[in-house]
């Protein structure tokens, strides 16, 4: 750990917020400097919140990566809604992404709701416009940067592009300067405190949302039954698929077993990369019927 006894350092926690596929997790990824959450082009892959830690020099951000803000249908979602809730009173800053693709009017892009509570907080608000690279020219950025400023809120405004990397710098040193100082939180080569089970977890459901369409990826949760960590040879994983319905586990499966299969050799070699180590995956595929509305089962789930 950096000494700094003799430096003044800021440090705190951001909470990354925004609508579904705003790119929160691409930007605490990139913010970061390691893939901690998972992306997919589908909405709604960030289930629960992923803390992310930036340490450099006097600044020490922790990133709260937060699911994309909705109206909740069943209780997975509200739980889902209440990581927001929380990070945001924990958070002494909260960056609000916001899609240049899709933003046409303040009043469009903001839910009534949302505005209100961005209001009543007494802290720092920095608004984050994200995806530059998808806007023909860079100047159509300004016309976004004026209906944001419009409303009052923000004490900031800074365009990146997460998947580009570009104006992250000064992202980052935004952030900082609102922070509140003192000592870090944690060492500084930490970059999580979430467990590796949770992190090959969320690879392995990653995976389903690439391979599956509409309803399979957000009926299914995944669960590490075994973790067994080897001096010698391949680690050893076990994982429960879960999904509600019968035919749904079907699907996963395939046929002859082709389905599970793929999805096993391609978690297999992204956990590898994760964990740096060689692993043998097992993967079963068990139905609980409606367990996104069983508040029991989601307990058990961790949510």
């Amino acid at each position: 750990m950096q000494n700094q006894e003799n430096t003044k350092t800021r440090a705190g926690y951001v909470a990354i917020v925004g609508k579904p596929n705003a790119g929160k997790s691409t930007l605490m990824n990139s913010l970061v400097g390691a893939k901690l959450s998972i992306v997919t082009p589908k909405p709604q892959t960030t289930r629960k919140r992923v803390l992310g830690i930036y340490s450099e020099e006097a600044v020490q951000i922790v990133f709260l990566d937060t699911p994309g803000m909705l109206s909740p249908k069943y209780e997975l979602q509200r739980q889902m809604m209440d990581y927001v809730s929380s990070s945001i009173d924990e958070a002494d800053v909260v960056a609000v992404i916001v899609a240049a693709d899709r933003f046409i009017s303040a009043e469009e892009y903001f839910p009534k709701k949302f505005i209100t509570l961005l209001r009543g907080l007494k802290k720092p608000k920095i608004a984050v416009i994200n995806k530059l690279d998808l806007l023909q020219q860079a100047k159509f950025v300004l016309p976004i940067i004026a209906e944001i400023s419009k409303l009052e809120i923000f004490d900031e405004i800074v365009p990146i592009s997460a998947l580009k990397n570009a104006q992250t710098d000064e992202l980052i040193k935004t952030l900082g300067k609102h922070l509140p100082e003192g000592p870090f939180f944690y060492d500084d080569e930490m970059l999580s405190t979430q467990s590796e089970r949770f992190f090959v977890s969320e690879i392995i459901r990653e995976q389903i949302f690439m391979d599956y369409r509409e309803e399979i990826p957000y009926s299914t949760e995944v669960q590490i039954s075994d973790f067994k960590e080897r001096s010698k040879g391949k680690w050893f994983i076990a994982a429960d698929i879960i999904v509600e319905r019968q035919s749904q586990k079907t699907i996963l499966i395939g046929s002859d077993g082709a389905g599970i299969k793929r999805i096993g050799e391609k978690a297999r070699v992204a956990i590898e990369d994760h964990l740096g180590m060689e692993v043998y995956l097992e993967l079963f595929v068990k139905v609980r019927t409606k367990w996104r509305e069983d508040k029991n089962m989601l307990k058990n789930m961790g949510y």
